[in-house]
């Protein structure tokens, strides 16, 4: 359900740019990195559509770039927070149709995978760029090395995916004609690991075969 509900919301992804400028922007990608809201929101549709619109003139990359940068980095730094002062309630969270302890298994897991880097990498994975800060900060990780694995990752993820939209758009001839496609691509690429985590979950707690 929850990722159905992602999908649809990125469907009309321009149109919500468009809506909401820099400040709807970075309020998505703020929710997306640390408030468990953002569980539902697509945001890397949505950085890809606001850097595309800013290659046909709607936005300003320069004012876009920082912006949603410093969204990210703010975004998880207050997940962070709420995860130290919270934790022990967010991992008690009953499960619900759109919040399931299984996406808490899954960033454990990705920590345990990655370290430290997994502040950077999460970014990168839909539900888990959202619980990975909040998790940071259960644990015992301290704020300053948060930080630094925190602004790397926002300018990476932030400032990378909606360069991409940006330099794509900017780079084909009538790239309007190409946009739905495009957008179809990213969705199903940031829809892809957690289809795989799924599977992968799936396989895991299946009983073995006699």
């Amino acid at each position: 359900m929850q990722e159905l509900v992602r999908a649809w919301i990125a469907a009309d992804m321009m149109g919500l740019v468009k809506a909401g400028s820099y400040l709807g922007v970075a309020a998505f990608i703020f929710a997306e990195s640390g408030v468990l809201i953002g569980l539902l929101l697509p945001g890397d549709s949505l950085l890809f559509a606001a850097g595309f619109l800013a290659s046909t003139g709607w936005l300003q990359i320069w004012i876009l770039v920082p912006t949603v940068v410093l969204a990210a980095v703010l975004g998880d730094s207050v997940g962070y927070w709420t995860g130290s002062r919270l934790g022990s309630r967010l991992l008690r969270r009953p499960s619900n149709r759109f919040f399931k302890h299984e996406y808490i298994h899954r960033t454990q897991h990705f920590f345990e995978t990655y370290g430290a880097r997994a502040v950077i990498l999460a970014r990168f994975v839909p539900i888990v760029r959202t619980l990975a800060p909040m998790l940071a900060g259960v644990g015992t990780m301290r704020y300053q090395t948060f930080l630094s694995y925190n602004v790397v990752g926002g300018v990476l993820w932030g400032g990378g995916v909606t360069l991409f939209g940006y330099f794509l758009g900017a780079l084909l001839p009538n790239s309007e004609h190409y946009l739905l496609p495009m957008m179809l691509v990213i969705i199903v690429l940031s829809l892809a690991p957690v289809a795989r985590e799924y599977v992968l979950h799936k396989k895991r707690s299946a009983p073995p075969s006699a």
